[in-house]
């Protein structure tokens, strides 16, 4: 059994659960959270998974395939979440096998937002083929010019997450299909354009989607690891990871710093619902050492912050 974190913040507006349902296919995952500092509001990026489709008309895989990135929005401090449509996205378009996105990763930076998406080229009945990350950028978070596929030196790469390192310069981690029985990896950048590839980023389990935060001093990386769970590992130099034995709960996620406090976003299914899925949200915190989430069986409760003025 999993202990919960013994301590957890009292302020803040209690959550529903689930905290979010994609009104249009009810199966949003691999959420990713991004205040916007012009409206004043967190926008919630996620993919579109089709899942209220009928097996007949999306059958196998082909309903996680041709997903389109949904944008909901919170301006409460991300207790309550409104459905706004799907990115303003044209990259792929045009391709005759039509077209899926993945796993949006959304960052700020100098008055620009970054978009680090999976796209693959077409809608498919299994998982046997090319995938990308294109650099996208946009100035209101929402309409997006594409910047080209970043170049990781494979066409099997997925679930890109970005962070800014101290000492300048950009880090990205990323699932390499291609990469073995230890897929997930990472690369550095001075400009957000051009990346090095790294290496591994840790050599315990394989998994997806990660996600890296820097809190109360060091480094936390997330990743899905499917039976595993979801696996946790903390860092002093954000290289060299040590897993911890507890995992999280849910599914690829977005762990959301705001302030002194941390919120682990999250894609969980909805019991006897087949494909449908759900957002869902907990706090996290750290208890000897290791980053716990509180009791699932209490409120969740919901008090993100600005995390940026307004530039003039």
């Amino acid at each position: 059994m999993i202990a919960p974190a013994t301590s957890a913040a009292t302020t803040g507006k209690p959550a529903p659960r689930p905290l979010y349902r994609d009104p249009v296919y009810d199966a949003p995952t691999d959420p990713v959270l991004c205040f916007q500092a012009e409206t004043g509001r967190w926008l919630m990026y996620y993919t579109a998974r089709r899942g209220n489709l009928p097996p007949r008309e999306a059958p196998g895989v082909t309903w996680v395939h041709g997903t389109e990135i949904g944008v909901a929005q919170s301006t409460d401090g991300g207790a309550t979440w409104k459905y706004l449509g799907t990115a303003d996205i044209d990259y792929g378009r045009g391709n005759k096998e039509g077209f899926t996105y993945w796993a949006p990763e959304v960052i700020w930076n100098e008055g620009t937002y970054h978009m680090f998406l999976t796209y693959v080229p077409g809608v498919f009945n299994d998982w046997h083929h090319s995938r990308q990350i294109i650099h996208l950028t946009s100035r209101d978070g929402l309409k997006w010019d594409s910047q080209g596929p970043v170049d990781l030196h494979s066409d099997r790469v997925i679930d890109a997450c970005v962070i800014r390192l101290p000492g300048g310069g950009w880090r990205m981690w990323y699932k390499d299909e291609h990469g073995g029985p230890l897929m997930l990896r990472y690369a550095d950048s001075s400009d957000l354009k051009t990346w090095v590839t790294k290496g591994r980023a840790v050599t315990d389990f394989n998994g997806e989607g990660p996600k890296v935060i820097n809190w109360r001093g060091r480094y936390w990386l997330i990743a899905d690891c499917w039976a595993n769970g979801m696996r946790v590992w903390s860092s002093d130099d954000c290289t060299h990871w040590t897993l911890q034995q507890e995992p999280l709960i849910g599914s690829h996620g977005d762990a959301v710093v705001s302030g002194d406090r941390v919120w682990w976003f999250y894609f969980t299914n909805r019991p006897n619902r087949e494909r449908t899925t759900a957002i869902d949200v907990i706090e996290l915190n750290v208890t000897d050492g290791r980053l716990l989430a509180a009791d699932p069986a209490k409120p969740t409760l919901m008090d993100l912050k600005p995390v940026r003025e307004l530039e003039q």
